[in-house]
């Protein structure tokens, strides 16, 4: 069990000189907190706050689909450091922190650290990188400075945005450069780590931005935005061991267990072990390996920016370009954890926009530097050092020594260890970190861990709104887009399969249709899309999204949706080719993976079988080939097949309202998915021989088998429903409360074959703050509450629960308006409870920080 850290009394003190000594500087082409309360929070005016999410503007109140929206000024006066971390706290979202600069938002269930089901926008422009498939975190988004507003769609969006929107979508807009002018700087400084149980003396963090805005005339206006942070990343340091029964049998358990597996340790997995038959017993031995922290560089730093010009022809009319781009250092999660270094994410976005006709063009080029994986770098050092053959040889011969000189058993193993472990190289020496150089630029993940993926994501998109071009009665739009991804195969990671000297290219088109129309006196509105998406793997998959609103008065709506959302395969689970540790990694698309599936038998019956084989071996005293002929009958075939698109269906109810006198805002849904064709991995083997009596010895020893792991569909139909409540209560001009909670649940799984997605998602989540604004002529502050419940993770790298939270988080602010000064200083985690978000990940703590804000007109 992982328990929490308690903080010592120290941190109070550390924490509280630094919110009062800290200094920053900030700067906007306007003030965000010189009004008495937010206008969204003036919820007389709710009915007036537009959001867009059927692709056209929209009255919150009256949308058919459950959508949350954050405006500057909310974003301002929350404890969150960005806006990033204020989605945080937003409704039905779960957000989780697989490091400092890699933080992942989700909603309604089944997150992941790549959680290519979330689709993220800015300006309506998918910020993903192209080989993972999903979004890196905050890493290519605008700053706080650069912020109008962000909405997020909880909930499948396919029908509409397409792009595998299946659990909900975050669209970011930014300021208008010939509205919002002036030069913005902004400058925050915080503090992380305070009594670190890893550790670490607090640290540093520093976030600059500028954004700098002008417009020539009423036809031409650009923008410039420069972002630099840095800081030092949260520490992944769990030793609960992965296979604590390896050894069992023979009554080796926890650090007596010879094949120990700490999950914050690579190199000693399972590709990493070897059943060793040691004075007629059979014991699972692992190789050493190396924690994360010894193998990682924890140093975080991004530097971002952007330029955008634009050029209004005309009324209503808009042209304009834009490059983005990021240069990050950082850890990065997913099925393994990688350490992004140099890594380079840039895009090129052309924009037309008119009432009528909108078009967008966009580029986004990836190139993954220096990044190497943190677990083929801890098990190539140890085979660097000692070859596997020669290490285990080493050790059973010091075994046998050991023991024949009246040693236990335990002991022995502990001595055959450090002796097969002689010469080693030792985290911080010249040598140690010589060969670490030396791995990282080395593309195969067989002897090397370098990380070195060149991809390009080229989308374009069009959508006209017939029904203004024909002047009907009905609100008609249509659309349509085309992405191709163009991947440069490097020889590990990727590999073309049709043509081994040309670039990888996967590509994919749709088609929309959007009607509504209003009925009875504009009191209910009908609203229906239908979606046709191709992709050049699969045939062509029909998207409906079937919506009704009705007023039941001025201020009250009721909607219903009915929504069925897709996703294809990525590159990564269609493409992939990956030797690492023994194990191949193979894409599921038939074109990369033709016969392994019908060849190979399932590794979850092998694991069985082998755990059968010693037990038979240690406690009945069999020998090896009796215990295999009789536990034979334990291993399966491999009864699975190449890729298909996940499917899912969601129905959904929900209500808005103003009440009590336009002071109380209230929102809550209730939606019920079905998913199927869940796309997911197994592992599974091919024995070197196709003699069927030969074949169970050799799915017994590791040496004289194929291992896979391959990209297929579950077998699983998944049920799951929830309900969301949004809250929000305005006392008087200078004082607010709001606050949100979703229950989402897994309700049944048909045909269940445990390989649907980990659902990885807590039962309840809950936010509570509490805002003042000009408290005290310009001093205003937030108090935030977080709850969540206790969930189980389920991922390749680690499966367990991760306990439940209570989070505190605070901020003050002031705002000098005549010196267009805005002064906040907060904290979130305010008690420094350290906690896991996700297991596999770092322990987070408090952090502290000082932002001021200066504006220069």
């Amino acid at each position: 069990m992982r328990k929490k850290s308690r903080p010592g009394n120290s941190f109070l003190k550390k924490s509280s000189t630094f919110l009062l000594t800290g200094v920053s500087i900030a700067a906007t082409g306007q003030s965000t907190n010189q009004t008495p309360i937010d206008t969204f929070n003036k919820l007389q005016s709710l009915d007036e706050v537009v959001v867009s999410a059927s692709r056209v503007s929209e009255k919150l109140l009256s949308a058919p689909v459950s959508i949350s929206k954050l405006s500057s000024g909310q974003i301002a006066q929350t404890a969150s450091p960005s806006f990033f971390d204020a989605i945080g706290n937003m409704k039905g979202v779960h957000m989780i922190v697989p490091s400092l600069g890699f933080k992942i938002i989700n909603t309604r269930g089944f997150s992941n650290t790549t959680n290519v089901r979330f689709v993220q926008l800015v300006d309506n422009i998918d910020n993903q990188s192209p080989h993972i498939g999903a979004p890196i975190a905050n890493v290519l988004c605008p700053s706080d400075l650069d912020i109008e507003n962000l909405e997020i769609v909880q909930g499948v969006a396919s029908a509409l945005y397409g792009m595998n929107a299946t659990n909900g979508l975050a669209n970011f807009k930014t300021k208008d450069p010939f509205s919002v002018q002036g030069l913005s700087i902004q400058q925050q400084f915080g503090l992380n780590h305070v009594d670190d149980p890893n550790g670490v003396g607090p640290q540093l963090y520093n976030a600059s931005n500028l954004r700098w805005a002008k417009a020539f005339n009423s036809k031409w206006a650009f923008k410039v935005n420069a972002g630099f942070t840095k800081g030092y990343d949260w520490i992944a340091n769990d030793q609960t061991d992965l296979n604590p029964k390896a050894n069992q049998t023979t009554n080796l358990m926890g650090q007596d267990n010879p094949a120990l597996d700490p999950v914050s340790s690579y190199g000693n997995e399972s590709s990493n072990r070897k059943t060793l038959t040691l004075g007629g017993k059979n014991y699972v031995v692992a190789r050493t390996g190396y924690l994360e922290k010894e193998v990682v560089d924890y140093h975080f730093q991004n530097i971002k920016g952007d330029v955008a010009l634009f050029y209004r022809p005309g009324r209503d009319r808009e042209f304009s370009y834009t490059y983005r781009a990021a240069f990050l250092n950082t850890v990065y999660q997913r099925s393994n954890r990688f350490r992004l270094e140099n890594y380079l994410l840039q895009q090129n976005i052309f924009q037309y926009k008119s009432p009528l006709f909108q078009f967008r063009a966009y580029v986004n080029s990836e190139n993954t530097g220096d990044s190497y994986n943190l677990r083929s770098m801890a098990e190539n050092l140890d085979v660097s050092f000692k070859g596997t053959n020669q290490w285990y040889n080493d050790y059973s011969k010091v075994f046998n020594d050991a023991v024949s000189n009246n040693s236990p058993v335990a002991e022995a193993h502990h001595i055959a260890r450090q002796a097969a472990d002689n010469g080693r190289y030792q985290p911080g020496t010249d040598a140690f970190n010589q060969k670490l150089n030396e791995l990282k630029d080395i593309n195969n993940w067989d002897i090397g861990a370098a990380l070195r993926v060149k991809a390009h994501l080229i989308h374009t998109e069009a959508t006209l709104d017939l029904g203004k071009l024909l002047q009907t009665r009905y609100n008609l739009q249509v659309g349509g887009n085309f992405r191709e991804y163009v991947i440069v195969p490097d020889g590990n990671y990727f590999i073309n399969p049709k043509t081994t000297d040309k670039n990888l290219v996967y590509s994919s088109y749709g088609f929309f249709i959007h009607a509504s129309k209003e009925f009875f006196q504009q009191r209910l509105q009908l609203s229906g899309v239908l979606r046709a998406s191709k992709n050049e793997y699969f045939q062509t998959n029909w998207n409906p999204r079937l919506t009704a609103v009705y007023a039941v008065s001025k201020k009250d709506f009721v909607r219903f949706s009915y929504q069925n959302g897709y996703r294809f395969p990525s590159i990564f689970e269609g493409f992939s080719n990956i030797n690492s540790g023994g194990v191949k990694r193979v894409g599921g698309l038939k074109v990369m993976s033709d016969g392994v599936f019908e060849q190979s038998w399932l590794k979850s019956s092998i694991d069985a079988f082998q755990a059968a084989v010693n037990k038979d071996v240690n406690t009945q005293g069999m020998t090896t080939q009796a215990a295999i002929d009789k536990n034979k009958g334990l291993l399966k075939r491999n009864n699975y097949s190449y890729l298909k698109p996940e499917q899912m269906n969601s129905f959904e109810v929900g209500y808005r309202s103003v009440l009590l006198h336009n002071k109380l805002f209230v929102d809550v849904d209730a939606y019920y998915n079905i998913y199927s064709n869940f796309i997911a991995q197994i592992e599974a083997s091919i024995p070197n021989t196709t003699d069927s009596s030969a074949i169970p010895a050799a799915l017994y020893d590791k040496s004289k088998q194929a291992r896979y792991r391959l990209w297929t569909n579950s077998k699983t139909i998944v049920h799951n429903y929830g309900t969301e409540l949004d809250l929000r209560y305005v006392i008087n001009d200078h004082y607010s409360v709001s606050g949100n909670v979703s229950y989402q649940t897994l309700k049944k799984t048909d045909k269940n074959d445990g390989l649907e997605d980990g659902y990885n998602t807590p039962k309840w989540i809950g936010n509570v703050s509490i805002n003042g604004n000009n408290v005290y002529k310009q001093l205003g502050f937030n108090i935030a509450l977080k709850y969540q419940s206790q969930y189980y993770y389920q991922s390749f790298l680690v499966n367990g629960n991760v306990p439940s939270l209570w989070n505190a988080d605070a901020q003050m602010r002031y705002s000098f308006v005549k010196q267009s000064l805005d002064v906040k200083a907060g904290a979130t985690n305010l008690l420094n409870h350290y906690y896991y978000s996700i297991l596999g990940g770092p322990q987070i703590g408090g952090f502290y920080y000082t932002t001021l804000t200066y504006h220069l007109h």
